[in-house]
């Protein structure tokens, strides 16, 4: 069979969607020697690139960030030329905008099912959007909309894939009727716990050995809560001179901000975006503890990832990336506050963090090996195929 990813969410330096997609090919190389996969996103050029078993087609886009390199997809025509011309079995669209439509439209035309997966919480994105374009409006207005938007464009998806039951459960009271529960998973072959060398990170980048290191991995951007972290930042090292260094590995508008911090404190390095897994397991080995300050997580696939490599996490509870922690929350933040977030990470460093980490990579690569992931996503495409009544 050949399978089919449609997708903004795609860029040389974004994250959580890329790795998804880029682990989705290798799972289908290693395991389903028969199937094909096809991918379609925005780029600085119109081309195809790969082989037979693995192709990717980028559309000519206008970039709309310099810092996250996101591009609109504008030229849709070329999309379903694609889609014509290879005729996949199935068709993802990996973002709720109008490429989602396109995927729909298409796959009625030309007689393919297509699912939606819902990668970023719908309403928070447009609340922001709207809010820098035309000013606050009442959050009820803007959630109102975009729960008629939600349920207008994903129950015209065959299914909805969605990475958190309680996520899942919201959508179903919104009217969406046809989820189907997914999750995302971790290379359990190179995010692994041991490291012969744990210290030749810190030494590279002129962290002292005795200080405690916390871990930021992402985009530096307002939806990812940065603030918060580098003014909790701030307060612990006030209070604690000498006692914390944090490194962000990232880039984003909340840039300026970080370099703030630094300044302020002296104990900030920064790396930026990091698309070699190996050396993104090795930078999270080097850490004795991961912040993730992320209030609007669906997921949090860097979580999971730090927990894998042996480092527990501490961020802000009530995100539904609270369901993926498996070390104890009872020192995370209440409240999303930087007094709040700097006690959560205060306490945390007072525990045993090397045995919670041990447990939680225990934990995660028993239950986030994207191998057990996919064999589960793969088999509700089939269904999907097979009960397809165009």
């Amino acid at each position: 069979m050949k399978f089919c990813d449609l997708t903004q969410f795609y860029s040389p330096v974004s994250g959580g969607v890329r790795r998804y997609l880029e682990q989705k090919v290798a799972y289908l190389r290693a395991e389903c020697p028969d199937d094909e996969h096809i991918l379609i996103v925005p780029g600085a050029k119109t081309e195809r690139l790969g082989d037979a078993r693995s192709r990717v087609y980028t559309i000519e886009s206008p970039l709309v960030s310099k810092t996250s390199r996101y591009r609109a997809l504008l030229k849709l025509h070329l999309v379903e030329e694609i889609l014509e011309r290879e005729k996949p079995h199935l068709i993802e669209s990996g973002d709720p905008y109008q490429v989602a439509w396109k995927a729909v439209a298409s796959g009625r035309a030309l007689g393919i099912p297509a699912v939606g997966f819902y990668h970023s919480h719908f309403p928070e994105a447009t609340i922001r959007s709207v809010s820098k374009f035309f000013g606050r409006i009442p959050t009820e207005i803007a959630q109102e909309v975009s729960r008629r938007y939600i349920r207008a464009l994903y129950n015209k998806f065959e299914r909805t894939l969605v990475p958190s039951p309680a996520l899942a459960a919201l959508l179903t009271d919104w009217g969406v009727e046809n989820i189907a529960n997914t999750d995302l998973g971790v290379d359990i072959d190179v995010f692994t716990p041991e490291e012969p060398n744990p210290g030749a990170l810190r030494r590279e980048l002129d962290i002292p050995a005795d200080r405690t290191l916390l871990l930021y991995v992402g985009r530096l951007a307002p939806e990812k809560n940065v603030k918060t972290l580098f003014a909790a930042f701030e307060r612990l090292h006030a209070r604690q001179p000498g006692r914390f260094h944090l490194l962000a590995v990232g880039d984003g508008t909340r840039r300026a901000e970080l370099e703030h911090a630094r300044a302020y404190t002296g104990a900030v390095s920064w790396m930026p975006y990091c698309g070699d897994a190996r050396e993104l397991a090795r930078i999270y080995r080097a850490a004795d503890l991961f912040v993730h300050p992320g209030i609007l997580e669906t997921f949090g696939l860097v979580t999971l990832e730090a927990q894998a490599c042996g480092i527990p996490v501490v961020g802000i509870r009530g995100s539904y990336m609270d369901r993926i922690i498996f070390t104890n929350q009872a020192h995370w933040a209440a409240e999303n506050t930087p007094e709040a977030l700097a006690v959560a990470i205060d306490d945390a460093t007072r525990t045993d963090l090397r045995a919670a980490g041990a447990s939680a990579s225990r934990t995660v690569r028993e239950r986030y090996a994207w191998r057990t992931i996919f064999a589960r996503l793969f088999s509700i495409y089939r269904t999907v195929i097979a009960e397809y009544n165009p």
